[in-house]
């Protein structure tokens, strides 16, 4: 019989002993678990991070709005170019074998199409012998021994005008450059 006590009692304290495991289990588990405090601290930085997203999102669609408009016209830009070119070439010959009259005609003609496009947007870039080559706005068509030691690496001569759609260059310059 005190075998069976002695067994009873082993089976009550390692059943006190389980039910004291389960209980710091259930502990541990509850403290794991979040409280409304901690809840609401990430909803709250998930609703501010979401937030600042969206607002990320109407800068970018802005901006690209706005670019889209600016350059929207670029490719009828480009093709009035050619039109311009032949309007000073024009200009240039009437200047020389015309009459007074036909090039006045013609160079009223230009100067209104000039300021039609440059209302648009459009600017010639300005490029002058003797000004350095860079490649953001000038395009080397050849390159030709310089004929003074100082234009070396320097522009020598302009072949074709460049134009710029607002900050956008449309159309590089092309020059000679001294060697």
């Amino acid at each position: 019989m005190e075998e069976n006590n002695d067994k009873h009692e082993e089976n009550l304290s390692t059943d006190n002993q389980s039910a004291q495991d389960q209980g710091q289990e259930n502990q541990e588990n509850l403290s794991q678990q979040p409280t409304a405090e901690e809840l609401l601290a990430a909803e709250k930085d998930r609703y501010i991070r979401l937030y600042a997203e969206f607002e990320n999102y109407k800068k970018r669609t802005l901006k690209e709005k706005n670019e889209f408009y600016l350059y929207a016209c670029q490719d009828l830009m480009t093709s009035m170019l050619g039109v311009l070119d032949d309007f000073e070439r024009a200009l240039k010959e009437i200047s020389k074998n015309g009459n007074e009259a036909d090039f006045k005609g013609v160079e009223l003609i230009y100067q209104k199409f000039r300021n039609k496009l440059t209302e648009k947007g459009l600017k010639p870039i300005e490029v002058k012998v003797g000004d350095d080559f860079n490649v953001d706005y000038h395009e080397a068509i050849t390159q030709i021994p310089a004929p003074t030691e100082d234009l070396k690496g320097k522009i020598v001569d302009v072949i074709e005008t460049g134009y710029q759609l607002h900050d956008k260059v449309i159309r590089f310059a092309k020059v000679v450059t001294g060697n």
